[in-house]
């Protein structure tokens, strides 16, 4: 008789995401869409209505596109579809926020008034573009207008519409101040979609452009060379858009090549592209010319430890920088050390985001330290998927504890486990006063890391959103938590992937009892404030 136990094999199937998980992203990008920013400065702020509108609308489409992946190209548990998922909702919403206001856009369509106007072809599906329907569309720009920002994106021009398109613009880019030309060639064959690049370049040479946008084209280095006389032409640029683009480490070079050295430039954005350490150096190059840079996205780039340590030593030379976005790199502990350093003398920041970065607890560590001197008004802090630990969660919670203007704390999928989860808690508990949201997911707590962590962000009026979803918080701490926040459930993210017994299988009174001598233990810690 065989009497070996079979161990279960546990499958955890990453998708469909539930319904409730569909909810909440519909409820974070309505809020991410209403939340005042540098895009609403410039482009308008929606309205919660038309914001929800969009949100769901994104989400919608994001969720057909990752389903058809996964059916077409099932990788079993479905994280290629998670990715696309969560990276088609990230490309729209910020459509969505630079497209601004619908009823703005509307009477800017309608009128040729005073003041700056935006005409947009961006609505709608994504559609080839002909000569006929080009000069349909485009009838609006041959008459007298006083339109100063163009968006043709999400439409295909060919190559007699883009004769057309150019022989229009050429007459009135004198008045141009933005130009969106993301998406505008897909599906094109490259020599087609190369010479259409090249026509509208050379129709908008020395306009004088604030923002100039030339993402989701595909260009690599080819692209980049198409556009060369336009951006050769803008030494006013305060804006540049390059995301999901191939920026190659040639392409990259391309760009640092062309680029003049005006030091306007306040926005620069790489996201997606597969520069890599090479490309990375390059990059770097160009932002030692920006002084002025506030808003600064390099993630998901394929950068590795050389990479981060050239861009982060270039960003100490950018002392206005606001924002931080170098999400999803790989720079590990050394990039960690480097942009701690960096860190230091970035004293305006107010959203970091360094999730994905392979940081670990040195990393981790060495950013915490050099934060409590620096960033006095941070607002966004984020630090998932970094391998971190209660080891270095000691040094993290001194720094939360100073960041009272922080409404955002991101430190999902990292291995902080119920005695960092209190140390983090603890450390919020004073002022913090406008925190809305904490995601302490996939961080292996148990119940009473849970409690701690309610108790404190219910005490904070401004709250919205708490997610510890993906732990292991027995269906005692489960039904603990959901009690606690009976009267404000819209708070409480869902709770359905958690595992009571992903961690430990001690009886629940036994659990009930370590919770309790846990929390006891942390009680009485006090979290370090340093002074700045």
């Amino acid at each position: 008789m065989d009497h070996s136990v079979k161990t279960p094999v546990l499958s955890v199937k990453m998708w469909p995401p539930s319904k409730s998980t569909r909810l909440m992203l519909v409820d974070r990008m309505t809020k991410n869409i209403t939340t005042p920013s540098i895009f609403s400065r410039k482009y308008g702020l929606l309205s919660p209505q038309e914001a929800e509108e969009n949100a769901k609308r994104i989400e919608d489409i994001a969720f057909s596109a990752a389903n058809k992946h996964f059916q077409s190209e099932p990788d079993g548990d479905g994280t290629s579809a998670v990715h696309l998922y969560a990276k088609e909702s990230s490309k729209l919403m910020l459509e969505v926020i630079k497209r601004g206001p619908q009823e703005v856009e509307s009477e800017a369509k309608n009128s040729s008034g005073d003041g700056d106007s935006l005409f947009d072809l961006s609505g709608g599906r994504r559609a080839f573009i002909e000569e006929d329907e080009a000069r349909e569309l485009l009838r609006p720009l041959t008459e007298q207008n006083s339109y100063t920002k163009i968006r043709f994106s999400n439409r295909s021009f060919g190559l007699e519409a883009a004769k057309f398109a150019v022989s229009v613009l050429s007459s009135m880019k004198d008045q141009l101040t933005e130009v969106d030309l993301s998406d505008f060639v897909a599906g094109r064959p490259e020599l087609e979609a190369l010479e259409v690049m090249t026509m509208f370049s050379s129709a908008l040479e020395g306009c004088k452009l604030k923002c100039l946008n030339l993402s989701d084209n595909a260009l690599g280095e080819k692209g980049i060379r198409a556009f060369a006389s336009l951006i050769k032409s803008q030494r006013e640029l305060e804006e540049l858009y390059l995301m999901n683009d191939g920026i190659s480490e040639d392409a990259a070079r391309a760009v640092r090549e062309l680029l003049p050295s005006t030091g306007a430039i306040r926005v620069l954005q790489f996201h997606n592209n597969m520069t890599g350490d090479e490309g990375a150096v390059a990059i770097a190059e160009i932002v030692k010319l920006c002084p002025s840079l506030e808003d600064f996205r390099c993630s998901s780039t394929r950068i590795g430890s050389e990479g981060g340590v050239a861009l982060a030593e270039a960003l100490a030379c950018c002392s206005h920088l606001k924002k931080l976005d170098l999400r999803d790199n790989m720079f590990g502990v050394e990039g960690g050390v480097a942009l701690a350093k960096t860190l230091s003398v970035l004293a305006e920041l107010t959203e970091i985001y360094m999730s994905y970065l392979n940081l670990e607890d040195e990393g981790t560590e060495a950013l915490a330290e050099s934060l409590i001197k620096s960033a006095p008004c941070l607002q966004v802090l984020e630090l998932a998927g970094n391998d971190i630990t209660v080891k270095s969660t000691g040094k993290l919670a001194d720094c939360i504890a100073l960041k009272e203007s922080l409404t955002k704390l991101n430190l999902s999928e990292n291995e902080l486990k119920d005695e960092g989860t209190i140390l983090i808690a603890k450390a919020l508990e004073e002022g913090h006063d406008q925190l809305a949201e904490v995601d302490m997911s996939t961080n292996m707590m148990r119940r009473a890391g849970a409690r701690a962590l309610a108790q404190t962000v219910l005490k904070k009026h401004t709250f919205k959103l708490l997610n510890i979803n993906g732990n292991f918080i027995s269906e005692e701490g489960v039904d603990e938590v959901n009690e606690m926040f009976k009267d404000s459930q819209d708070k409480l993210g869902p709770l359905d992937d958690n595992d009571p017994e992903g961690e430990d299988f001690e009886d629940e009174d036994e659990e009930g009892e370590e919770d309790n001598e846990l929390e006891a233990k942390l009680g009485g810690l006090k979290i370090k404030q340093e002074e700045t």
